[in-house]
């Protein structure tokens, strides 16, 4: 007679539940689990949603942002004194990997009339951005009468929600209210990608929900200085100073540093005649100002860089 085989029953057995001790532990060992926004400082390095950042294209200013570049799933603020000292130029080498990927970058109501030309030539193709503008476009006399706000910023949250969108540029003026900003700072979570606000340089006195804060400001031609106000570690010590891509022409960075150099001369015998008297003339400290930054020039005429920055974004004539 064949002997039967038989087989042990398997039993699914139910792993033993934690302690709170061992739940305790385990959570103290990797606290990210808990929850994907939670954030622990770890020499200044941020986890969590911080943890995927896209490199700025800068080295110097990598080694200043938490992570080590430009941070997803959350909202950057970009504050700046006006547009046009060099914001875009600073977030092209970011961009366009981005965009040399497949994905789609959205601009909200930039401040002048977008050009395919420039932007070509930051290597960002014009057929994957998409720009959106409030009901009366570009040509609005105030910021603060511009109707259509609530819907571009409802379109901004829709699109950060969604999760569709490889990196956003957004400049909404007066529109970016406190409650706007929360919901925007929630809605990015879902936002596999650099998110970018660009706001006026008074906004460095309102508390914003923004992880990371920048100021900008021109430090001479086709130069921006760049000092972080607020970020997920260290305070930042001094400021950096960044050399851009080159917009200029010959013949106005030509005339750049001859008005630096003429400014710069003035200084000089503005300081040995106040010197000589004991008093430095007024008018002296209106001199350094467009000497120190490279664009002095006469009363009423906007900075070179400005200028050649600003006629970028408009098409060719």
């Amino acid at each position: 007679m064949t002997p039967v085989a038989t087989s042990t029953p398997l039993v699914d057995v139910a792993p033993p539940a934690l302690t709170p001790a061992a739940l305790r532990a385990q959570w103290l060992a990797a606290p990210d689990t808990l929850h994907p926004a939670l954030w622990r400082a770890r020499g200044g390095v941020a986890g969590g949603a911080m943890a995927a950042v896209q490199p700025s294209g800068f080295a110097a200013l990598d080694a200043e942002l938490p992570g080590g570049g430009w941070p997803q799933r959350v909202l950057t603020e970009l504050l700046l004194p006006h547009p046009g000292v060099g914001e875009v130029r600073l977030l092209a080498p970011a961009l366009a990997p981005v965009l040399r990927a497949g994905r789609s970058l959205m601009l909200f109501e930039p401040p002048a009339q977008v050009s395919a030309e420039a932007l070509v030539q930051l290597g960002l193709p014009p057929a994957q951005c998409i720009v959106v503008r409030g009901r009366r476009g570009v040509h609005v006399p105030a910021p603060c009468q511009r109707p259509g706000a609530a819907d571009l910023c409802w379109a901004l949250e829709q699109a950060l929600r969604s999760g569709q969108v490889g990196a956003v540029l957004a400049w909404l003026g007066p529109a970016a209210k406190s409650d706007v900003l929360r919901r925007l700072q929630l809605a990015a979570q879902a936002h596999e990608g650099p998110a970018f606000l660009l706001r006026e340089l008074p906004a460095r006195q309102q508390p914003s929900p923004a992880p990371l804060r920048l100021v900008l400001g021109c430090s001479g031609p086709d130069a921006l200085s760049v000092q972080i106000i607020k970020r997920r570690g260290p305070a930042q010590a001094q400021p950096l100073h960044l050399a851009l891509a080159p917009v200029l022409s010959a013949r106005a960075m030509a005339r750049v540093l001859a008005r630096a150099s003429v400014g710069a001369q003035a200084l000089a015998h503005a300081e040995a005649n106040a010197a000589n008297q004991g008093a430095l003339p007024s008018a002296v400290g209106w001199v350094d100002a467009g000497a120190g930054a490279g664009v002095a020039g006469s009363a009423g005429e906007a900075a070179p860089e400005r200028q050649a920055v600003l006629a970028s974004l408009l098409p060719a004539r």
